[in-house]
């Protein structure tokens, strides 16, 4: 692979992609019974609610796990606009307005799970504690902070976009050829 690896990049690592990998086989086996049952005429009530509680916990997970390996959506070309100034400093804006956002969310996700947990809420089909599926919120929010720290730490020059070969002020050019309609292979 190459990259830096630590030792706590791993856990997050066996973590982050082992839980919602769980979550994932979870769903396919889920989805997999509901349509063999609809087939066969006895229908699973509560497997449509099982595949979205699992595809909630898969989501957020991944969104930690994207943060770990900064494979992450970023706008570069708001950076490239930018003055030099603002460039130097795109990382800690990143790193800040990741914190900040994780923060908030693992804030309003305690409120919801201890909300729930208070009021003995309950799914509708499979009669579980829904703080259990409201949890997801702040333990990957947690995971997520992390992520960017180790991400931080381990892939710095994917965060800075070194890795493109590009020096300060240079422009990113696409090459994206669009054929021509009335031409035939």
């Amino acid at each position: 692979m190459g990259k830096a690896q630590t030792r706590f990049d791993a856990i997050l690592r066996i973590l982050l992609d082992g839980i919602a990998g769980i979550a994932m086989t979870g769903i396919i086996v889920v989805v997999l019974l509901q349509v063999v049952s609809r087939l066969l005429g006895t229908p699973v009530s509560w497997t449509e609610e099982a595949t979205r509680y699992l595809f909630v916990w898969m989501i957020f997970l991944g969104v930690a796990a994207g943060f770990r390996t900064v494979e992450t959506a970023r706008v570069t070309v708001f950076i490239d606009m930018m003055p030099d100034l603002m460039r130097r400093l795109s990382v800690h804006i990143y790193v800040a307005s990741s914190v900040l956002f994780f923060g908030l969310t693992a804030w309003t996700g305690w409120k919801l799970a201890r909300q729930q947990y208070m009021m003995n809420e309950t799914s509708a089909t499979l009669a579980m504690p829904m703080w259990l599926i409201g949890a997801i919120m702040p333990i990957a929010a947690v995971f997520a902070t992390l992520a960017v720290f180790e991400s931080l730490r381990t892939r710095r020059p994917q965060i800075e976009l070194s890795d493109l070969g590009l020096s300060p002020g240079q422009k990113v050019e696409a090459d994206v050829a669009v054929p021509d309609s009335e031409q035939q292979p």
